[in-house]
Parts: structure tokens; C-alpha cells; sequence
């Protein structure tokens, strides 16, 4: 007599066994692919570096591009690079200073410090201790070109990018966005080649010091005399528009990156 094979027992045997190998295969391959997905995240955060700054040619590879880029990690507090014994608690905490991963970083309690809801203007909640920013150098070793990390809340999420400054620590290069999900057509517009147009040229700061850089609403009067301090506004993202112009004052002031900027334009670099 032939054995049952429509038993019970034996199909929850057969699922138990398929499922045991399809997670084999899955994990197998996460493993496997996770050297390649670190490659292609680094080289894109490069990319976008390189981008803010004017320097992305595509017809190149971008590590061979961005051999002209040294990357310090700063201490936002005071201002200055970190010294040994802060890089030693980067690496306690489990990060490589070379190859700083910042916005992992971000959420890590161990480099973190919860904002004071009164000076969160950019709404991000913590704040790191250390950061990285990426110069590119003159023959002379004089800063040509600083890239700093920005983020803040717009809408519907938080936009992460950079923005990129001339050696004068004072005017814009470029700025570009990386990872958002603002409304396609509205806040999205923050990806429109137009309106990044707007940003190279503009001054962060007056000539009292204090940041003046604002993204205001509708079109900026270029014959004022203040147009180099203002860009226009996204159409139709009024929310949008009011987080650029709260997470560039933020970054370029004294919580995000004004002491190391005044200290850089102090002591040059």
C-alpha cells in the first residue's frame, strides 16, 4: 500500500522546508550584495558632493573626481576639527572617520544631542556632535571649496543635502538635495535644474556677520539692493519654502556650521 502523501503533518513539513530555504537564498544574498550596496551608496553621497559644488562631470568616474576632495570631521560645538581623542570617540561609537556615515549618525544617541525646541528652527529634533565637511584646495593649500551637509523639514519629510561655498566662506556655489519626499511639482521643485540655477552667486552672510541668506516667497526684485542675499520661493510649497529658508539659517548659524565657518575665515584653513 502506497504511503499518504496529503497528510497534514507532511504539507506543513513541505512549507516549513521551502520557506526554510527561501530565507537561506534571501539572507544569502543580502549578505552577498551588501559590499556592492555600500559601494553604490558611498559613490552616490560622493556624487551629490561633487554635484553641489559644480564639480560633477559624468563622463568620469566619481572616485577618480573626487581625489580632489579631503573630507574633516568638525565639532559643532567649538567649532574646529576634531581633535584625536574625539575621532577616537567616533570610532567607539563605531563609525570609521575616514568614511564618516553621516546620516546613520544622525540617529545615534551616542553623538546626538536633543535640540531645544526654541532654537530648532530646521525641526530636526537632535543634533550631532561631529560632522563631516569635504574642501577642495587650492595648489597653495588655501580652501577653494567647502561642502556642507544640510537637512531640515520641508512639508512632508525631511530634505538632506548640501551646499556648496566658495573659499571666501561667504558666497554660494551650489545646493542640491539628495533624499526628500515633497509633492512632485511643488515642494519636488527643489530638484528643478531652474531653481538650483538660482542659488550660485547669492551671499550667506551680511556685513554686520549675521546670516541674511532667506528663501522668500514669490520672486525675488533682482534690482533691490538685498537681491544677493534672497532666492525665490518654490510655487505653490509654501511649507516647503519656509523649511529651505529655516534649515539654511540653521545650518549657517551658530548651532549648525557659523563657528567653524568664522573660525575657517579667522584663521584660513
Amino acid at each position: 500500500m502506497s504511503a499518504n502523501n496529503d497528510t497534514i503533518s507532511k504539507t506543513f513539513i513541505v512549507a516549513f522546508l521551502l520557506c526554510l530555504a527561501c530565507s537561506i537564498v534571501v539572507s544569502s544574498a543580502a549578505v552577498f550584495l551588501k559590499p556592492a550596496q555600500e559601494a553604490n551608496k558611498t559613490e552616490d553621497m560622493r556624487k551629490n558632493i561633487l554635484a553641489a559644488a559644480g564639480l560633477y562631470d559624468a563622463s568620469q568616474s566619481v572616485a577618480k573626481q573626487f581625489e580632489v576632495v579631503e573630507t574633516r570631521i568638525v565639532n559643532l560645538k567649538t567649532g574646529q576639527y576634531a581633535t584625536d581623542d574625539e575621532l577616537a570617540e567616533i570610532k567607539a561609537a563605531g563609525y570609521n572617520p575616514k568614511n564618516f556615515d553621516h546620516r546613520k549618525a544622525m540617529s545615534d544617541a551616542k553623538l546626538t544631542e536633543t535640540l531645544d525646541p526654541a532654537v530648532d528652527i530646521a525641526s530636526i529634533k537632535r543634533l550631532e556632535k561631529y560632522a563631516p565637511v569635504y574642501m577642495v584646495k587650492s595648489a597653495e593649500g588655501e580652501i577653494d571649496k567647502l561642502i556642507l551637509p544640510i537637512r531640515g523639514y520641508g512639508l512632508w519629510s525631511t530634505l538632506h543635502g548640501f551646499v556648496a561655498l566658495e573659499g571666501d566662506m561667504d558666497t554660494i556655489v551650489g545646493l542640491g538635495f539628495y533624499d526628500h519626499s515633497e509633492t512632485p511639482g511643488l515642494g519636488g521643485e527643489v530638484d528643478n535644474p531652474s531653481w538650483k540655477s538660482l542659488w550660485p552667486g547669492k551671499k550667506v552672510f551680511n556685513d554686520k556677520g549675521k546670516v541674511a541668506i532667506t528663501v522668500i516667497k514669490g520672486k525675488v526684485d533682482n534690482s533691490a539692493a538685498d537681491a544677493k542675499y534672497k532666492v525665490d520661493g518654490l510655487s505653490g510649497a509654501t511649507l516647503t519654502t519656509r523649511g529651505l529658508d529655516n534649515l539654511v539659517h540653521f545650518w549657517f548659524g551658530q548651532q549648525g556650521f557659523g563657528e567653524f565657518l568664522e573660525n575657517v575665515k579667522a584663521k584660513g584653513a
